[in-house]
């Protein structure tokens, strides 16, 4: 079983990537991913974001990041603060994503919620301000 310390260590090399690439680590995010994740976010497949929607394995979470990466830019997205307690992780941060279609830009706090099972994410639930982020996708 693997250690706080050691989740947070694998959370915290991820999202430099994450950062680092411009959102081009998928591959490393889903290689960090039980196949039976339960992957939420909290606008939860709104019209304008549908590939938000609930996803109930790896698989299905492919489909988000091919939405996120094709509908929107990445210009920054910073971790200020993890908070471990057992199997789950808190990662309090800000992003910033540009729109493709619209334009417009993004900024939001972020929290990411993360539960761990034997050295892998096994649940994550995303929390942003989704009013702006659909204001944001919306022409």
């Amino acid at each position: 079983m693997n250690s706080e310390a050691d989740n947070v260590a694998t959370l915290k090399d991820a999202y430099q990537r994450w950062h680092d690439s411009k959102a081009g680590s998928v591959d490393h995010w889903l290689n960090l991913m039980t196949d039976d994740v339960k992957f939420r976010s909290l606008a939860a497949g709104a019209s304008e974001m549908q590939f938000t929607r609930d996803s109930s394995n790896k698989d299905e979470v492919k489909r988000y990041f091919a939405g996120l990466t094709s509908e929107w830019e990445m210009i920054s997205y910073r971790v200020d603060e993890d908070i471990a307690q057992g199997d789950r992780i808190v990662a309090l941060g800000q992003v910033s994503f540009k729109h493709k279609k619209t334009g417009k830009l993004l900024v939001t706090p972020k929290a990411d919620f993360h539960k761990f099972r034997d050295g892998k994410v096994c649940e994550f639930f995303e929390f942003y301000d989704t009013a702006s982020a659909i204001a944001t996708a919306t022409p």
